[in-house]
């Protein structure tokens, strides 16, 4: 009998075996990777499932606005180096999602888990993780999740709720500090915090002050009391010689104790970095070498399709998924600038938040170059050539991303597209792929 089964009640073990089959099921017709509703079924059977399954495991979990299924495969490579380990990889990351990830992990000793912020305390409530990464905060989906303040007070409940756990938080976001500070084994990184628009005002009282990377708490009104943590917090892991090289971004690393390693990521941009830094500090947390982490996290390549290059009838098409106007600001940002030809694609589905009001937030000035051509599509395609036309960045428009790749010449595109948009055009592209 397998580690992950000994130790679950009869009706979590039917429990699990109907989970297995449901995800089968969705697998084997088409309906995506099973991840949600094998947990679903296998939830609705048992709901002490997710705990007694967590039970044998130390977990690392997840999560943030942006970044959060990046910086899961990166900490579950960093694991690895030490043995099997447990994650949900296709970003399922919602409570069945994690417990689907649990259920396949035979023989694995650690998981790496991506974790929903508004699912955060009832996810740790049955993990118990050993660890939390909290990586940024800012605006995503108002119309699922609320005001950055609900979310904030969500994770701020869950690390303070297990005072054992290290929480390994970004210093350099004042709302991910407010979220950490009551946890008494905070691990700060400044990992960098590019969007800064949705943390004017701190959730504790007071207003954030932003100097260069530095930052502090002044009184928003004559007589204001600020909470005792009102600057930025030291950083225990930094980094230094930062090199953003169309090829990959490069670093070093320090850390505690005198630890420099360094980082040569095959992943675009600055953020990335800033993700590489925080799963470097979670592994060493969960006891691993700081060489074998940093080595681990650069040999990421993509990550659930994202980053993945595919040639398609002679375009070599880069993916690259945004879904926040913090997500869509620092994506401009890793556009290869050798690239003439972008390809911008918006849908407007649940998944992706219904309210696209925030385009308007965003500056696509930043894709805008001499000779580049830029085809907006997707089913809100047409309110994005609006809003790109405003910022000075003439477009052609396409129904839906594969036509609009289709309208470039062969050679290299970049592909900005959002959830359901990336999601709907991995469908085409697996089909043609498989195909072949």
């Amino acid at each position: 009998m397998t580690k992950s089964s000994h130790h679950l009640s009869v009706r979590s073990r039917v429990a699990k075996a109907a989970g297995g089959a449901a995800r089968f099921a969705s697998r084997a017709l088409g309906r995506g990777s099973g991840g949600m509703i094998g947990g679903e079924v296998a939830m609705r059977i048992s709901p002490k499932l997710l705990e007694e399954l967590a039970a044998p495991y130390s977990s690392v979990i997840v999560t943030g606005t942006n970044g959060k299924s990046t910086t899961t495969r990166m900490v579950r490579a960093a694991l690895e180096s030490a043995g099997p380990v447990a994650s949900n990889i296709n970003g399922d990351n919602m409570t069945s999602g994690v417990l689907t990830a649990l259920m396949q992990g035979t023989g694995a000793t650690r998981a790496a888990l991506e974790v929903d912020e508004m699912h955060v305390p009832a996810v740790a409530a049955d993990v118990n993780p050993a660890v939390f990464v909290y990586l940024n905060l800012s605006r995503d989906q108002l119309d699922r999740v609320g005001e950055i303040g609900s979310v904030e007070r969500r994770l701020r409940d869950g690390a303070s709720a297990h005072s054992d756990a290290i929480v390994v938080a970004n210093c350099d976001d004042p709302l991910i500090v407010s979220a950490a500070a009551d946890n008494p084994n905070v691990v700060w990184v400044a990992a960098g915090a590019g969007w800064g628009g949705d943390s004017a005002a701190y959730p504790r009282g007071g207003r954030v002050v932003r100097s260069g990377e530095d930052w502090h708490l002044i009184p928003a009104f004559d007589g204001e009391a600020l909470p005792e943590l009102s600057v930025r917090p030291q950083p225990q892991w930094w980094l230094e010689d930062v090199e953003l090289a169309p090829e990959g971004p490069r670093a070093t690393l320090r850390g505690p104790d005198g630890v420099s390693v360094p980082l040569e990521l095959k992943l675009p941009g600055r953020a990335n970095l800033g993700n590489a830094a925080q799963a470097v500090a979670a592994a060493v947390a969960m006891g691993i070498d700081p060489a074998a982490a940093a080595a681990a996290v650069s040999s990421v390549t993509e990550v659930a399709g994202r980053y993945s290059v595919h040639d398609v009838n002679g375009r070599s098409a880069r993916l690259m998924l945004a879904k926040n106007p913090a997500g869509w600001q620092e994506a401009m940002t890793m556009i290869d600038p050798r690239v003439d030809q972008v390809v911008i694609g918006v849908n407007g589905q649940v998944p992706d938040g219904q309210d696209l009001s925030w385009l308007w937030d965003v500056d696509f000035s930043a894709v805008k170059q001499p000779g580049r051509r830029v085809v907006a599509c997707g089913e809100r395609g047409a309110d994005l050539a609006v809003r790109l036309e405003y910022a000075g960045v003439h477009c052609d428009l396409a129904p839906l991303p594969m036509d609009a790749l289709a309208a470039c010449e062969p050679g290299r595109v970049e592909m900005l597209l959002n959830y359901t948009a990336m999601r709907d055009f991995k469908v085409l592209l697996d089909r043609k792929e498989g195909t072949r």
